[in-house]
């Protein structure tokens, strides 16, 4: 899937001043989105790959505060995080550089994610959203903060391929190929954990109907823009969305 939003300001040959800013607007919007879907709080975090070697990654701040214009990070693949990076960007710096097919990633505090994991347990493929984590999230079973390369590592190696990983207690990382897929399977991901939560309530007396792998397989589409109609959903109404920025007084 190509960028719907953003992909033209950071295509091959972009002026690269030019590319970096829109970037780094698209990692704002992606960031304030997150937030306002309830995806996260005080913590938290969302980058973009910038090209084969770095990433920008938001401001460490509360992602719905970030303000208008207000710079990310430029971010090297390899070595040490830059100042004021916040130290669970390893994650974020160990997927970009094990999986070259990953361009956005974002550290987050799903609450219903959050609870299902307490009980050592990530959303099963009950419906639609859950079926893009087929076979099903890993669960990282360690609820202590990420804060040495080590730990980072460890982390991504039990994600492996999947689009997430679930910290027990701590939250969940998601990576995809753009900014739109990252936010929008962050929410596939809390409205799965939401039906889970729900079915257990239950399940003792009325067993749960999983998705299998075919079924996942057949279901896990994104054709029908549905991930760009979960990211217009999302983001609508973000001060620096393209079409906002253009409609504004001397621009």
């Amino acid at each position: 899937m190509k960028q719907a939003t953003f992909d033209a300001a950071v295509a091959p040959g972009a002026d690269p001043v030019s590319a970096l800013s829109a970037l780094d607007r698209a990692v704002r919007v992606a960031a304030r989105t997150l937030a306002r879907a309830g995806l996260a709080h005080a913590y938290g975090h969302c980058s973009a790959r910038l090209d084969a070697d770095r990433f920008v990654v938001c401001a460490a701040r509360p992602m719905g505060l970030l303000g208008v214009g207000e710079t990310g990070t430029v971010v090297p693949i390899d070595g040490p995080l830059p100042d004021g990076v916040l130290g669970e960007v390893r994650l974020h710096q160990h997927i970009y550089r094990s999986r070259p097919e990953i361009g956005a990633v974002a550290r987050t505090m799903p609450p219903k994610t959050m609870s299902l994991s307490t009980l050592r347990r990530t959303p099963r493929a009950l419906h639609g959203p859950g079926t893009y984590f087929a076979p099903g999230v890993p669960l990282w079973d360690d609820p202590q903060l990420i804060r040495s390369d080590e730990q980072a590592a460890a982390v991504i190696d039990t994600m492996g391929t999947n689009a997430a990983v679930v910290m027990r207690g701590n939250g969940a990382v998601v990576a995809a190929d753009t900014l739109e897929a990252m936010v929008a399977l962050t929410w596939y991901l809390e409205d799965a954990a939401r039906v889970d939560l729900d079915v257990l309530a239950l399940e003792a007396t009325l067993p749960a109907a999983v998705l299998s792998g075919d079924e996942c397989q057949a279901r896990a589409t994104r054709s029908g823009r549905i991930i760009e109609r979960m990211w217009e959903y999302l983001s609508a109404g973000d001060p620096e969305l393209p079409a906002a920025v253009a409609s504004q007084p001397g621009s």
